[in-house]
Parts: C-alpha cells; structure tokens; sequence
C-alpha cells in the first residue's frame, strides 16, 4: 500500500523461533524501514490476531543495526578469538567445494553434520538446504529430537503412538480447569494462539492453576493460582496425585481397563511380571514406599494438602485440560513428568472427550503446510540432536546405547559442521567451556562453515563466515509453529545490506562446483522455489488464494478449521479403532522400554526417578542451590540479545528467593558470582519472592561474553549447564543444574 507522503506499506511476518508469527508491516520510505506496526482485531476477523510483542515490532533495530556481518571472511587467528579477513564470494564458495570434497572422501559421508538452527524457521532455511545438497552428494551424518522437546515427544510417543494429542483450541472454552504445568505462553510465545484461548477461557470463569518454580508472566497474566515447585521433581508430584485420586475412588476406571496397558495388574502385556504395572509402584509393593502427597512434599517442597486439593479438584472437574509445557521435561528424567501428565489425563478420563486435554506434546494438525524437498539422506545413522558435542569427541566410540539409529555404531567422528543461521553451535548448547575446548581443537572438528547476521559467541569459531539475510531482505513462506489456521508471506522490504546473501544462492554455487547445480536447483531460483511449492500444497490446501494475490496480502487465514478432539474415536472403541501403539491401547507400561537395555536406566512406567543434580544429588552439600532458566519477553532464543533497546524490558539479572540471599548476605541489585564445577558467571542479583525457595533463575538466551579469566559477564545460563543426556531421549537437561552462589565485593 502506498501513502501520500511516500511511505509504502509493506506486509510480511516474521520467520524466527517464535511461536507468535506475527504479522508485520514495514513502513518503507527512501529504501529505509521507517517503523513497523502489527495486526488488529479488526484485521484478523474471525481469526486469532496475530499481533507483534516487543520483540516482533522490534525486528528492524535487531536485524538492521550497525553490527551485522558485511562480508565473507576467513578466519585468521585460534577459533572462538573472532579474528577474521575479507575474502570474495568466490574465495569463499571455492574453499567451501574444497572441503566439502575433502571431508567426504577422507573420513566418509559420515563425517558431514549440518548443526541444529532455529535462527531462520520458515520454508526456506539454511539448514535444509545444506542437508539436500549432502544427500545429493553422498549423505552426511543427520540428527532427531530438538533441543526444545527430545523428551515430550518421545514420552507422548510411547504412550500413544503419535504426538497428535492435542484438541482444538478453541475446545479449551468447554473444560472446567485448566493446569498449566510448566506451561508460560505468554513469554514463551508457544504459537499464535494458546495464550488467546487461555485468556477467553478466564474471562468465561474458569480457573487456571500453574506448577512451576517461577510465577511467571503467564499465571500472573490470566490470575492463576501458583503452586510452587523444586525443580526436576515434577514427576513425583503427579506420582502422589495419582496416589490421592486411586485412594479417594476417583480415577475412571472403566476407561483404565478399556483403553490403558499396564495400569494394574490385570492389564499387564502376555508374559510381564504383574508386579511391574504402575499402581504396584504408586503402592510401594517393591520399594515399601507408598506415594503418598506426605513423601511427595519432602521431595518437591509442595504441600501434602495442595497436592491432595489438586488432585481431587482434577478428578472432579471433569472435563479438565491438564496442558504441559516444555519446562518440566528440558530436566534430568524429562520423559518422566512427561509420561506423568499423561498418566492423569487417563486416570480421570480425560483423554478423547470435549473439555478435556490428553497432554503430552498435544499437536493439533489442521493444515497441511509446504516442506521443502531433500532426496532421501544415502547415510541411514542419526544421533540424538544434544549429543553433537559426543560426535565430535568419540563419535566411532557411539553405539545404540548412546541413541545411534540406522546402525550399530558410527563410522567417523564428526569432521566438518556446518553451521547455518543458528547459535547453538556454542551459546544455546550446554557446558559452554567443554564445548569451545573441542571446537578449539582443529584436529578434531576440521572445518567449520558460518553464515549469520552478526558475531555471535557461535560464528567466532568458524573457518569460513558467511553474512547472511535478514527477514527484511528476501522472500520467504512462514507456517504456524504448533497451532494457528495460517499461512504467512515473507515479502521482501529493502535489498540485501553490504554483500549479505541467502543460503540459497550461494549453496547453489557449492553445488555447482561438485557437480550437482542442476540436481540442487532443479532450475529454479530461491523465489521460483516458493511459488512452485505453494501451488503444490494449494492442491490439497484448496482454500488457498493464487500466488499473486497471497504475497501482495503476506497472510492466509484458513476459515475451513476442523473441529479435532484427539483420540475420540479411539475412546469410543478401542477394538475397532485402536490407538497407534504396538498394543492398540495407550501403553503406560511401555514393552519397548522394557523388552531393551534401556530399563536398566529408565522405568518402563511413569514414576518418579531421583535426578542427577536434583535436590537429594549430594553434590547439593557443595553447591545448595537449582539453578533453572526460562525464556524471557525480550528475546527468542538467543535473537535479539544485541538489541539494547529490548534490555530494559527484562534486564538480564539473576532471580533469586530472598531467604536464600539473607543466608548469603546479599541484597537486592548486588552483583553477585554464580558457579559451579564448570563455569562462572558474575551477574546483577534481582530479589523475588516468585520463585521457589532454593531456586535461582537466569533467563536463557544472553550472549556469552567472556573475560579474560573465563567468567561470563554475559549471564549466558549455558556456562553452567550440563552435557549429560537424558536417560531414555538423551534429550536436552538444561534446568537441572546445581550452583552456589556469592556476593562480589570489589
């Protein structure tokens, strides 16, 4: 749209992690963003709004600033010092071909991992361009689970069969008690929805509850009632829940023997030991210890009587939506708590009826939404997304145990990562200090390919850096991240800054030069891509306008959503429609776990496992404190940390109980040192009676900025994270993490 004063208004949505999707209108005068405004109610009619946060309508002080990457560059000086020169794209395409071939034919297609990055999240992104090019030229070694739900989902899988567990949305309006656990969409930004419905449902009355160790901005958003939790313990909690609901009569216990394996005794799979269902366990047969809410509170810090109170409340309430967030399972023994909040929804019968909510991962596909095509990967063996660090040390040591699939073993350490819009390379992975000692090591890891927009903790450590594209300087297809009935348009609103490229190109020039430009390209250029894509998926998205008319309005809201209640059929009748499970039946006793090696780690039930570095760890004599993360309002991941504007909106401080200061003298706005066995952090104290006792928090995200001692002055909670997996996943632990804690005095 074009103004009088020669502003034009350009639509487009944003295309990182975020869950929100908002909608974004650039106003473009001279070539330069003038300002950036955001969807209305008006606009989105029927539909959810998809209005921008903070950080959305901050996107072109994040992305256009004076810090970006300007040119291709090689490195100079040790990785991770940040020394670089120029270099021509030419240059940099030529080294990159070298490599590329070098690696392959030395240690094998193996040896080829593409990292795990989340900076772009749209149709088109590095990542699954780079991976099309390897499978065309040999196959590279490729990963499974993400860093967000390795442990939720395989928990849901288990007991399901599949990850479509969730009900409509809008279904939320017919429950009568909502419990977020570990839950917090408001900062989050889960999706574009959630946080809408959440909202609707309190002004309809009805309550919300929150366990979690924060009192977050989503209790504190919708008035929920907060019940406070130590970290990593939630599992025991549901554990005594249970225990309350069986002892009260109040489970469905029709629905148990219809619908649910390895409950009692009397549904256990043909050939187990009876004595190794769950209520053997809830009633302490083997271990003499019941679960009672009296020994769930010496391990979780909850009250007995809240915990009966909940439970009863929740048997009760029927239909209730207990929704699980992501927080309780990024623990030590995440797949526990996972399978726990499943567990109830099946004890109260919760699951496949209107109002209720079957937990777990809850996705709820409506739309079917654009993929880009890759060749099927020649080289068959995965590992676990969070143990890339293992790869690169012992990769040919990494057997099944340590989740390899495809095979027995791998065939080489890690030899070349590359590394496309993503910052998990070193910030938003775990034990930072391991992780720059390998990467520093050239013998090791020996080619490391960048492309960013800035200098991030991540793009120090490569060997060739690359300046990629904002979400303002090319064309792009953006797709709901969990929920949402949309398809948002990426337009293009200024032309690449200095001699940024998208990936695309220049990964076309790389496969020209092996080889395989036709077999990459298949002739079409990044934008003709889109277009053949999108008239693709309007074959079966049949609601969909034509290309032309979809750009110029940069967003579709489908009006056909379908009303979905998960697993309704499956409940009605189980014989004739059962679940997708090996058993037909939702398996809280999981045969898979214990048919293998694996329940020599993990339980083959839902039930409470003491965690490494939990509260009961005795390394708690030395370091007395949990230390938790969470995902604040002024950034997504780690994006936007360079934006000093957003600083203020949630200042990068430690969150810390005030009982737990005064025993260590420190008063609110001290600086204060923050350590454990792997690393320091010297960060602002903030202190708050919304947080549990005992427990500290740092948002996760900052920026590692390390002095010339190693300590961190960034707050990067990853400085004092843990590499070790978790038991079943081998998933992403990243809450559960003992420290102490001190005040500086100078």
């Amino acid at each position: 749209m074009d103004c009088k004063d020669g502003t034009r208004i350009i639509p487009t949505t944003g295309r990182n992690n975020c869950g929100g999707r908002c909608v974004i209108l650039a106003h473009v005068r001279d070539g330069k963003i003038v300002k950036l405004t955001t969807d209305t109610k008006e606009a989105a009619g029927c539909g959810v709004p998809l209005t921008a946060c903070a950080r959305g309508l901050n996107y072109h002080k994040t992305f256009l600033g004076e810090d970006r990457l300007r040119y291709p560059m090689k490195r100079i000086g040790e990785r991770g010092e940040g020394r670089f020169e120029r270099i021509t794209w030419d240059e940099a395409v030529d080294i990159i071909s070298k490599e590329w071939v070098r690696i392959r034919d030395t240690y094998g297609p193996g040896s080829r991992y593409v990292n795990y990055a989340t900076g772009v999240s749209a149709l088109m992104r590095g990542n699954k361009l780079a991976k099309r090019l390897l499978s065309l030229d040999g196959g590279f070694l490729d990963y499974y689970n993400s860093y967000s739900t390795a442990c939720i989902r395989q928990a849901t899988n288990l007991m399901y069969g599949t990850g479509e567990t969730g009900n409509s949305l809008e279904d939320l309006l017919n429950t009568n008690l909502i419990i977020l656990w570990g839950h917090n969409p408001a900062e989050t930004k889960f999706d574009s929805g959630t946080m809408h419905y959440l909202k609707k449902a309190v002004k309809k009355g009805i309550p919300v509850v929150g366990v979690d160790p924060r009192k977050n901005d989503t209790i504190r958003q919708l008035g929920a009632k907060w019940i406070p939790i130590r970290p990593a313990t939630d599992s025991a909690m549901m554990d005594a829940m249970a225990y309350v609901i069986m002892e009260d009569g109040l489970q469905d216990q029709e629905f148990l023997d219809r619908c649910c394996l390895g409950f009692d005794r009397l549904h256990m799979p043909e050939g187990t030991d009876p004595s190794e269902c769950y209520l053997s366990y809830l009633y302490g047969e083997k271990d003499g210890v019941r679960k009672t809410p009296e020994w769930a509170e010496g391990i979780t810090g909850v009250p007995a009587d809240v915990i009966r109170s909940l439970a009863v409340r929740y048997a009760l309430a029927k239909p209730a939506a207990l929704l699980q967030g992501y927080g309780a399972q990024r623990h030590a023994y995440g797949e526990q708590s996972a399978r726990g909040g499943i567990l109830l929804a099946c004890m109260t019968g919760n699951v496949g009826i209107s109002g209720g909510w079957a937990s777990g991962t809850a996705d709820c596909t409506r739309h079917k939404n654009p993929d880009f095509p890759s060749p099927p990967n020649p080289y068959q063996k995965k590992i676990p997304v969070f143990l890339w660090t293992e790869a690169v040390e012992r990769g040919r040591e990494m057997t099944k145990l340590d989740g390899v699939t495809g095979g027995d073993k791998l065939d080489s350490d890690i030899k070349m990562i590359i590394n496309l819009a993503g910052n998990c390379l070193v910030n938003q992975h775990s034990d930072i200090n391991r992780t720059i000692k390998l990467l520093k090591d050239r013998e090791k890891c020996e080619f490391i390919l960048c492309s960013d927009l800035f200098m991030t903790s991540s793009a120090k450590f490569a060997d060739i850096l690359l300046p990629g594209t904002s979400m303002f300087e090319g064309e792009n297809i953006t797709m709901p991240w969990l929920y949402g009935d949309f398809l948002g348009f990426n337009n293009q609103v200024i032309q690449p800054l200095y001699e940024s490229r998208f990936e695309y190109d220049w990964l076309a020039e790389v496969a020209g030069k092996i080889g395989l430009g036709e077999a990459f390209t298949e002739g079409r250029t990044a934008g003709e891509w889109l277009e053949y894509l999108y008239n693709d998926l309007r074959k079966t998205e049949t609601e969909l306008p034509d290309y032309k008319t979809f750009k110029e309005a940069g967003i579709c809201r489908y009006k056909d959503n379908p009303r979905i209640i998960a697993f309704e059929e499956e409940c009605r009748d189980p014989v004739t429609c059962p679940f997708p499970t090996e058993s037909g039946r939702i398996e809280i006793f999981s045969p898979k776990i214990y048919r293998t090696e694996y329940k020599e780690f993990v339980p083959a039930i839902p039930g409470y496992v003491e965690p490494p570095e939990g509260p009961a760890d005795p390394l708690a004599e030395k370091y007395p404190i949990q230390l938790i993360g969470w995902h604040t309002k002024r950034r997504c991941h780690s994006i936007h940390d360079n934006n000093k504007d957003l600083h203020r909106l949630d200042p990068q401080t430690l969150r810390m109980h005030p009982a737990d200061a005064l025993k260590r003298q420190i008063d609110d706005g001290d600086m204060v040192l923050v350590w454990n066995d792997r690393g320091k952090i010297r960060i602002p104290v903030k202190l708050t009676e919304d947080i549990m006792e005992g427990t500290a928090a740092l948002s996760q995200g900052a920026w590692y900025q390390p002095d010339q001692d190693g300590t961190d002055l960034g707050g990067s909670i990853n400085v004092l994270t843990s590499q070790r997996p978790t038991a079943y996943a081998k998933g992403n632990p990243q809450h559960t993490n003992l420290v102490e804690i001190r005040k500086l005095t100078y």
